[in-house]
């Protein structure tokens, strides 16, 4: 029963340690994704005006001139598209090739996004084994030094209490910034199949259907 209480001892040091290099990915993780779409996200939403003045203008084909703006994700796909309409002169397998596009651009968009997940999901139970570790050891003290009562168990249920606030203090932000991400690259993709859309059009156009 000693080497469970001695156990029980080391693992409440030791996840607080864990939680703490946990906190140094989660930060990373979030800094490198916000840096990284935030880029993206004002090339996407450039482009998705200009998307938008084509559709309001009724204009298909001012869709080629949209090319210039590569730096969007969405804007390689259009060229991709665009490109694929005028060497087969038909808008068939458009699908299939958007459809490629985004599945190889997507994990490039997420990132470590699955990290970042994980860590908000499951840093608040890593947090409470931290502390049921923590109060193990509270009442094992109590039960070595009977003469100091209350004091030894507050003050080691205090100290336990540490990992349930740290679990959450991670796991709190690293939630809002996956959801916040999942939209950013929610939108990029969404982006994607309007490009799609406008290659189909100015196929059709072309064609004078």
């Amino acid at each position: 029963m000693d080497s469970m209480f001695k156990i029980a001892e080391a693992s409440a040091n030791f996840i607080l340690y864990f939680m703490g290099f946990l906190s140094i990915v989660s930060f990373a993780i979030i800094a490198e994704r916000f840096l990284t779409l935030r880029k993206l996200g004002a090339n996407s939403k450039t482009l998705e005006k200009k998307f938008r003045e084509v559709i309001e203008t009724q204009s298909p084909e001012k869709v080629a001139t949209l090319t210039q703006y590569q730096d969007a994700v969405e804007g390689r796909a259009l060229v991709y598209g665009l490109n694929h309409i005028q060497k087969n002169d038909s808008a068939a397998g458009l699908d299939e090739l958007f459809s490629s596009f985004k599945s190889m651009e997507k994990p490039k968009l997420e990132g470590n996004l699955y990290i970042l997940g994980t860590i908000a999901s499951n840093a608040p139970y890593i947090g409470l084994l931290g502390t049921v570790m923590g109060i193990m050891k509270a009442f094992n003290d109590l039960g070595n030094a009977p003469g100091q009562g209350n004091e030894v168990v507050m003050s080691g249920i205090a100290h336990a209490l540490v990992s349930t606030a740290v679990g959450l203090a991670l796991a709190i932000p690293a939630v809002i910034a996956f959801n916040f991400f999942q939209k950013k690259v929610s939108l990029i993709l969404t982006n994607i199949d309007a490009s799609k859309d406008l290659c189909m059009m100015y196929s059709k156009t072309k064609k004078g259907v």
